[in-house]
Formats: C-alpha cells, structure tokens, sequence
C-alpha cells in the first residue's frame, strides 16, 4: 500500500519574523500551528509525514516537533540545500535563503511514494481543507489546489501576500497570481507583486 504523504514546508528562515515560526507556541499547552495541521492531517487518513528543513535545524526540529509524533505518524525529513539543482541553473553567489518551493519538493522525491499534499509549517489550514484533499486524492489522479474566499483570510492589520486564483468554468485551475491584498470598505484590492498590476474583487 503506497503512503498518503503530508509534505510540510518548513526550512523557512524566518527573518522577517526574527526566528523559527514553526517551533513559536501558540495553544493554550503549547502547541504549535504544525501541530493541529498533522492531527488534521492523520484524522483525514495521512499515513506519513515528510519535514523538508534545513539540516542545521534538524536536532533542533526533532526535538521540539518530531519526537512528539514519530509515534502517531511515520516521520522522515529532507533537507533543502542545493545539491540536487540542476546544472543549467546558477546558484546566485552568497545566496542562503532556500530557493522555494519547486526546489523543495525536488528535495523530497526520494521519499515520496503515491500522492502527498504540500502545506507549508506556519499557515492554519482546518480540518475540513484535509478532509476535502485526502476525498480527492483517493478518487482523483490530477493534481489540485485547495482554495480559500480570500475574504476568509484577510486581517484588519493590513495587506497579506495570497496567490490569487483564477478558474475556468470547470473549475480547473488558469493562473495563480502572488498578490498584496486587502480589504477596504468591503471590496477586495489584489496587486500583482511582479508587475504592480491592480485588481478589484467585490
């Protein structure tokens, strides 16, 4: 039986954040957000979970995330470094920050056998978004996206990064757009963060 895999981002550095957000409490007995993403997960019927991290973050990782699950959920982790990127592609000199997220996913073919779903470690994704992907991938060979009302996922703070979706009739997938949104006086502001192009949702 081929494993239904949980591929969790998580080799972020959080430098705007001022450290590791993945390993940062925030239950009422110290939980943290990957916490409640893999109890959703194995409720929903995941066999396996794959950590992708920085190696220098690994002991660090495993004792604070991974020791508390390997007993739940079988747990293995890949690290993102650049030893898998093709020739014809040039590593810009002094760069650290990982490359993103096609790369990760390269990182992890190794250890991946069947279908496996990509969150990353620091967003809140519900239960009822596991149970809608794992329904689909038992019954489905296409890749596909989980989408939110973006209303759903604003904050009176300010603009948030989203990746707006656009759809065709059949709700197949068109174009994912990386966007500055926020909400104002019940209309939606999207602009493109690589061509500053604006749009309004209503």
């Amino acid at each position: 039986m081929k494993d239904k895999t949980l591929l969790i981002m998580a080799a972020g550095m959080g430098s705007r954040f001022g450290g590791l957000k993945q390993i940062e409490s925030v239950g009422p007995s110290g939980e943290y957000i990957i916490d409640y993403s893999i109890y959703d997960a194995i409720k929903s019927g995941f066999n396996k979970v794959v950590f992708i991290i920085k190696e220098e973050n690994y002991d660090l990782f495993r004792n604070t995330i991974g020791k508390r699950i390997e007993s739940k959920i079988k747990v293995e982790y890949v690290f993102q470094n650049y030893d898998n990127v093709p020739k014809e592609f040039k590593i810009p000199e002094g760069r650290v920050k990982p490359l993103g997220t096609a790369h990760a996913v390269l990182c992890a073919k190794n250890v991946i056998n069947g279908p496996f779903v990509m969150i990353n470690s620091d967003d809140y994704y519900g239960y009822d978004a596991f149970r809608v992907i794992s329904e689909y991938i038992d019954n489905n060979n296409e890749i596909a996206i989980v989408g939110y009302k973006v209303t759903n996922t604003l904050t009176e703070n300010g603009s948030v990064k989203r990746g707006v979706i656009t759809t065709d009739k059949n709700s197949v997938l068109t174009k994912i757009v990386e966007s500055s949104v926020i909400g104002n006086d019940g209309v939606i502001e999207a602009t493109s963060l690589s061509n500053g192009e604006k749009n309004n949702y209503y």
